[in-house]
């Protein structure tokens, strides 16, 4: 197999995942990484056997490096993945897309004049366990998607992050932090969302750091920290979803989809694995599921990998830049709409995700 090489920008904690995902993928290899630090680019390098530790733009004139995949913080995201795709590269963004709906719009215009493809995390959809709930969905288990909820709930970053300002900033927020994971989710499962209406608060104006080295800092926080949406999805079906930085505690599922026919519970989206659980009507137990398709270990690369996959055969890459957008313009409605007090119609839409064959083997996307 011919493969496809890579680039990475942005050479943090998340890249580490990243920079294995060759390993994982046969048609991947990773050939540069670039950081504004390029100390830490050349570290990233050494420890992943990474020929080249290099700027920005040494990486995106590489003519042979067909893929940037940009882990730079999110404001960076736009101008980044502009760059690439004006460069002539495809671009995979980690979440969210952008920041800015306007941003998004720039970047899937500028991929689409260049005839390169955007791609953008979350790829967790794509692991054993959200594609064994797709399946039970599509195979008709619980009937017909009537409703689904979703709840990321906890008591945010400053306990334990050793930087978490950013998090309590336009752009951050649970919503925009790990509202990606729980939307992409229900996308994939249930498709496109047609409007939205939400609330959302502020509960505390101000956050104190306990965790190191910035210890006994004040935070002041300048986005929702609570935000309730409600979807009504493309198909008719509709959706709730909580997340939230001011709560201590609470007992309620990740995500729980409800049919015409049983209700199937479904694993954590920031995840690659189960368990998955399903109830049909009538039913006096909830029984666990066996999954049905690999990739249940931490396989963050595996949207790279299927957009590589992509751009050898022209099929639709799974992670495409149209379903990232779709899902930063949910999460602005969301914000609009309590804001303006009134139901939000989407302008964007995307096509539901095809699922993964079943019966692949490690390292391989494409039956």
């Amino acid at each position: 197999m011919r493969k496809t090489k890579i680039g990475i920008v942005g050479c943090g904690n998340i890249s580490g995942i990243y920079m294995q995902s060759p390993r994982t993928f046969e048609i991947l290899e990773l050939v540069a990484c670039s950081d504004v630090l390029m100390e830490r680019a050349q570290a990233r390098a050494a420890e992943y056997g990474i020929p080249r530790a290099c700027s920005v733009e040494e990486l995106l004139a590489d003519p042979e490096i067909e893929i940037v995949v940009n882990l730079t913080n999110p404001q960076a995201h736009a101008p980044v993945a502009l760059q690439a795709v004006r460069a002539g590269k495809s671009v995979h963004n980690e979440k969210p897309l952008t920041v800015t709906r306007e941003e998004g719009q720039e970047l899937l215009t500028a991929a689409r004049a260049a005839g390169v493809r955007v791609g953008g995390a979350p790829d967790t959809f794509l692991g054993g366990g959200l594609q064994t709930c797709r399946k039970l969905i599509d195979d008709g288990w619980i009937g017909e998607p009537v409703a689904a909820t979703a709840f990321m709930l906890g008591h945010g970053h400053e306990s334990w992050h050793p930087n978490p300002d950013y998090y309590y900033q336009p752009g951050a927020g649970p919503m925009f932090d790990m509202g990606p994971y729980y939307l992409t989710a229900l996308v994939s499962l249930m498709g496109p969302v047609r409007r939205v209406t939400g609330m959302s608060r502020i509960t505390f104006p101000e956050r104190v750091i306990t965790s190191q080295p910035l210890y006994g800092q004040i935070i002041k926080v300048n986005t929702p920290t609570h935000v309730t949406g409600l979807m009504e999805f493309a198909s008719g079906a509709i959706g709730t979803i909580i997340t939230s930085f001011d709560v201590w505690s609470h007992e309620l599922p990740r995500i729980e989809i409800y049919g015409s026919e049983g209700t199937l519970s479904c694993p954590d989206p920031n995840g690659f694995g189960g368990p998955v659980r399903i109830r049909r009507a009538g039913a006096k137990e909830w029984s666990e599921v066996p999954l049905t398709h690999i990739y249940t270990e931490n396989s963050r690369g595996i949207g790279v990998a299927d957009m590589a996959y992509a751009l050898r055969s022209g099929r639709p890459h799974r992670c495409s830049g149209e379903m990232a957008y779709h899902v930063l313009d949910i999460m602005h409605a969301f914000l609009d709409a309590s804001r303006e007090g009134r139901h939000v119609e989407l302008q964007s839409n995307c096509a539901r995700p095809a699922p993964l064959p079943l019966g692949l083997r490690k390292g391989q996307l494409d039956a």
